[in-house]
């Protein structure tokens, strides 16, 4: 068996996950850098009480869940109808489904292949480390024995580009907007100057698309959103720039593959107030059917 393993940070399924998701982010030494594990645990203790019931009084505005989950699952049961190669399933960093019930629910042995797929386009200690590093301590800690092969991220890759192309340009047929805002998830700067590549592949990203797309917008943004804390996190915000539009726009989460909340809630509902004039919000490739021809094409190079 080939078992491809999508990794992400995972979304609540109920109001009370949004606890639970919480916590477990912010005990994440990658997402909070404090290297005392017992002050970690203290200072994410209080990150959670203190945001709790505003992550729940968001995530009821969405239904009371995120649509991570969801999504993701049909996109794994779409892969595993279209071939035999593969057996596709997902794990998630923060929420079920954990590794440990993922792992042990496929009963792996010495000539399986394990195929950890990090559903993020760019590389973050944040995201592509933290979940390749909780996924291979969990494969030892449960003495799975089968090959592991990691794939690596794919902001490159001409087929992922040209389904991001592809699916802006549909969009503006429908809304014919002078200016495109991609908008990726914001990172602490301090994070950039230890030296995490984020940034650096999110620019060489967007340069890559503005080369596709210049001829149809007037002008194309790089913005960050999800910005926490007091610190300062990489600039200019989505919310800024969405303060002082001049055109119609719309807005690509460049940094996301699956909807959650960051896209449905921020993007879609809660910046809707400060847009000075109307915008539209693109999918995530999702279980779309260029994203799943994308990575059946990936998981065969």
């Amino acid at each position: 068996m080939k078992l491809v393993l999508f990794l992400n940070m995972g979304g609540a399924t109920n109001l009370k996950d949004c606890k639970t998701f919480l916590k477990n982010m912010f005990n994440d030494p990658y997402i909070l850098g404090i290297k005392n594990k017992f002050l970690r645990k203290f200072v994410a203790w209080m990150i959670t009480l203190s945001r709790t019931k505003t992550m729940q009084k968001n995530y009821t505005k969405m239904g009371g869940k995120s649509p991570l989950n969801e999504i993701t699952q049909n996109l794994c049961h779409k892969l595993n109808s279209l071939q035999k190669e593969f057996v596709f399933d997902f794990v998630n960093l923060y929420v079920p489904p954990y590794a440990s019930e993922i792992l042990e629910k496929h009963s792996l042995n010495s000539k399986d292949q394990i195929i950890l797929y990090p559903l993020y386009p760019h590389h973050s200690c944040t995201t592509v480390t933290s979940s390749l590093e909780v996924l291979q301590k969990e494969i030892k800690k449960l003495n799975i024995t089968s090959k592991i092969k990691i794939m690596d991220i794919f902001y490159k890759d001409a087929n992922y580009n040209q389904m991001i192309v592809s699916h802006i340009l549909h969009k503006k047929n429908q809304f014919n907007a002078k200016t495109l805002i991609f908008s990726a998830h914001s990172l602490p700067i301090s994070l950039i100057q230890k030296g995490d590549l984020y940034e650096k592949h999110v620019n060489e990203h967007i340069e890559i698309l503005k080369e596709k797309l210049k001829n149809h917008f007037e002008e194309i943004i790089l913005a960050y959103q999800s910005k926490l804390g007091p610190v300062k996190w990489l600039e200019p915000s989505t919310s800024d720039i969405l303060a002082s539009l001049k055109n119609k726009a719309l807005i690509y989460p460049i940094s996301f593959c699956i909807d959650c909340s960051e896209t449905i809630f921020e993007l879609g509902m809660e910046y809707r107030h400060l847009a000075t004039q109307d915008y539209e919000l693109i999918s995530c490739p999702n279980d779309s059917d260029e994203f799943i021809n994308f990575i059946l094409k990936s998981l065969k190079n």
